[in-house]
């Protein structure tokens, strides 16, 4: 992680840096913001003419902060839209705060050019709005939180939202909306009901307008403005790729395999152990290969967390775990289970993984497997910026989850065309070490050294055991070392810990 952070950054404000995963329970809790008050008309309907309209009576004003969630992925089509309409009413200085961002957003980059978006608070970016950004087309750095961050600003008062607009698969005329149901289902709303909750204003939008009410209730009509029926939302179908597509790659799927002989070895499951899968198609995978042990040990687990797969549905029906816990569904065929299964629950991002709550499902989990984008020899993960440095993915919930699991596992290839994955050190600290228990690669297993017994346990079980330096080493051998990125001063983006303090920034490359 960064050791020389700034003490002030200019657009973003005095830096509070990062003093370990543990600090903030030491720390005095904040206050929970108050939800914002709304008044109906009797007998009254929320329904407008177009978004344009229901945008209009929001009275939009230069400055304010609009939220999005980021639930179709690739497939969203609500963002776009509604930034487009903004501009053409001449609103500048917006601060968008969309859950994630996707390549289905590259379309911003004229915006950040000309004005209209001028900040950005988000879990991850990619594509050509990542290379727009890392090449500092964006007047202030971009904020990186996790899941469990944003939860964590938005019911503090730290993100303020004037607007939320949510994608819904349906909705009723009062404003009761799900994703669960209707011709664009795509799951679960959970990252959405944080926002209607504190918003000043919501609109919904759907394709999918049903008799009154709405039935399942994802998020209720107190919390609605302004319902606008749509031609479409976006498609559906698109949800479940890239990082959500569970892989067809052949070293991908040994990796898999491999980190489920890992966890059988570990001894970790248990009964009625909780496991979450992180986004990531060697992480997505390892749910395929548990089961054969989960059948041949009868062993059945409590609750599935996070990005839910077919996959994961599958396990939950031939009853390997109780329940499913669900803020994010990564296959549109996963809406129908949610409809269908009461013990298939519907979560918001709050409850997924805010640190200052009650009790975070976070919290609860024994397992996780994660994915990285670069790993170093103190077990620090970037999950955010490629080894040149341009943001490229997401911070998703990968410290939430790595903190509060019993077992944190990363499972990532050695190398990805030709270069090293594992580093001395990380462009971009996500995750810290401390909360790393296991690398597993294709080349070899590294345990954090802060876990000597399990260390013990998998070479018991004749897994293939290497320190991490000595796993570096030979890759290094093969690949030969990178030539280190040059970066300038400009600081490009802010990457915030899951309590709000900075654990590390990213400053614009150098042009050759």
């Amino acid at each position: 992680m960064n050791s020389t952070l700034p003490q002030h950054i200019a657009g973003y404000g005095d830096v509070t840096p990062f003093q370990g995963s543990a600090a903030y329970l030491d720390r005095p809790i904040p206050p929970r913001m108050a939800s914002p008050t709304r008044r109906s008309t009797p007998h009254g309907s929320k329904l407008r003419d177009s978004l344009q309209a229901a945008i209009e009576a929001c009275h939009p004003v230069d400055g304010m902060t609009v939220s999005f969630h980021h639930h179709l992925r690739v497939g969203d089509s609500v963002v776009m839209q509604t930034i487009e309409l903004l501009a053409r009413m001449g609103i500048k200085d917006i601060r968008l705060a969309a859950s994630s961002l996707t390549s289905a957003h590259e379309g911003l980059v004229p915006y950040l050019q000309d004005g209209t978006v001028t900040r950005i608070w988000t879990s991850g970016v990619r594509s050509g709005l990542g290379e727009a950004i890392s090449a500092g087309q964006l007047a202030t750095p971009v904020v990186i939180h996790s899941h469990g961050g944003r939860a964590r600003a938005i019911t503090t008062g730290e993100l303020t939202i004037d607007l939320a607009v949510i994608a819904a698969a349906s909705a009723d005329e009062q404003g009761n909306c799900t994703g669960t149901v209707g011709p664009s289902a795509f799951g679960s709303l959970g990252y959405a009901q944080v926002d209607a909750q504190y918003a000043r204003q919501t609109i919904v939008v759907s394709d999918n307008i049903v008799p009154y009410p709405c039935v399942p209730v994802s998020i209720p009509q107190t919390q609605i403005d302004h319902v606008v029926k749509a031609d479409a939302i976006g498609d559906a179908r698109k949800i479940a790729s890239g990082s959500t597509r569970i892989t067809k790659s052949p070293v991908d799927l040994l990796l898999a395999h491999r980190v489920a002989d890992v966890l059988h070895a570990s001894q970790a499951m248990t009964p009625g152990f909780n496991f979450q899968l992180g986004s990531g198609g060697a992480s997505l995978a390892v749910a395929k290969f548990l089961r054969p042990y989960l059948r041949d040990e009868q062993l059945k687990g409590g609750f599935l967390l996070g990005g839910i797969v077919a996959e994961a549905v599958a396990l939950k029906q031939e009853g390997f775990f109780d329940a499913i816990v669900d803020v994010q569904s990564f296959d549109s065929a996963v809406a129908t289970s949610m409809a269908e299964d009461p013990h298939h629950l519907e979560i918001s991002a709050d409850t997924y993984a805010n640190p200052f709550n009650g009790g975070c499902m976070t919290d609860l989990v024994d397992i996780c497997v994660l994915s990285a984008l670069e790993v170093d020899t103190d077990f620090n993960v970037n999950v955010i910026t490629g080894s040149q440095g341009v943001i490229m993915a997401a911070s998703g919930g990968h410290s939430d989850t790595a903190f509060g699991a019993r077992l944190t596992v990363v499972v990532c290839p050695s190398f990805r065309g030709r270069v090293p994955t594992l580093v001395e050190r990380v462009t971009t600290c996500v995750t810290p070490g401390e909360d790393i228990d296991l690398l597993v690669t294709e080349r070899g297993i590294c345990v954090n050294p802060r876990r000597p017994e399990l260390a013990a346990r998998l070479k018991a079980a004749h897994l293939p055991v290497v320190d991490i330096h000595t796993l570096k080493a030979k890759v290094d051998k093969l690949l030969g070392v990178p030539a280190p990125q040059r970066f300038d001063d400009r600081i490009v983006g802010v990457v915030q810990y899951r309590d709000g303090s900075v654990i590390d920034v990213i400053r614009q490359r150098r042009r050759a």
